[in-house]
């Protein structure tokens, strides 16, 4: 039977991470030490080192990346909701232009 999968809080990974960056130890050892697996530790060591590397490049940070997800949705929503004003503007000249037709 498959073992159930653990779940570790924020804190908690990156107290794991920051061991094994400033001790120098390996993950294998420091995830013993937790009562974690080697390969999860290793693979939140190696996105910590990504994105140290990433800002030290200049690239976005975490908080860059977030606010750049959210503003690309609601652009994203505001053409959506352009283009349907503009459909509803044409139905409502061609029936203004129809009711015009019927008075002369």
């Amino acid at each position: 039977m498959a073992e159930k999968r653990r779940k570790y809080d924020a804190e908690f990974r990156e107290g794991a991470v920051r061991i094994v960056l400033e001790t120098g130890k390996p993950s294998a050892e420091v995830a013993w030490d937790l009562g974690g697996h080697a390969g999860t530790l290793q693979t939140w060591v190696h996105r910590a080192r990504a994105r140290a590397d990433a800002e030290a490049a200049g690239g976005l940070s975490e908080s860059e990346r977030e606010e750049l997800r959210r503003l690309r949705e609601e652009n994203a929503r505001q053409r959506k909701e352009i283009v349907e004003l503009g459909m509803e503007r044409d139905v409502l000249k061609r029936s203004n232009s129809q009711d015009l037709w019927i008075l002369k």
